[in-house]
């Protein structure tokens, strides 16, 4: 029985894996956002909105906003499974946007210079995966509605 968990699953696991994965990755895309932000690491916004008008992208300081606004959002939305799939949506086209504007011509590994899309199309994927999932029974969404 006690092998079981190796080859079966159940209703609570699954809802438990959903669980930890939106609270992972909700505070990884918030930390992103606040980043951007220059309260964690030492990005500013006007940094990103430099290196996104290097890259030649339309009205960089509003995309920077954009891009900021939906990672903080959209972290603080899926971390706490309120409006979860507005919150994956928000981050996927940001990831997208990130995947193949930001990193275009850099290939796929992170670890090329410049650094490729791996990153941000890999999290892109992981919005798909828990969009698909839904926010799960422990979650402000299943409470609410």
């Amino acid at each position: 029985m006690a092998l079981s968990i190796f080859t079966q699953s159940s209703p609570w696991l699954s809802d438990c894996a959903i669980l930890i994965a939106r609270i992972a990755f909700g505070v990884c895309f918030l930390i992103h956002g606040l980043g951007k932000l220059g309260l964690i690491g030492s990005g500013n916004l006007q940094g990103f909105a430099g290196w996104l008008k290097s890259l030649g992208v339309p009205m960089p300081e509003l995309q920077a906003r954009m891009a900021m606004s939906a990672e903080i959002a959209g972290g603080v939305f899926i971390a706490f499974g309120l409006l979860t799939r507005v919150g994956l949506v928000l981050c996927f086209v940001t990831m997208m946007v990130a995947a193949f504007l930001g990193h275009r011509g850099a290939g796929y590994l992170i670890t090329n210079n410049p650094p490729g899309k791996e990153y941000a199309l890999n999290l892109g994927i992981l919005c798909i995966v828990l969009f698909l999932l839904g926010p799960g029974t422990y979650s402000l969404d299943a409470m609410l509605f």
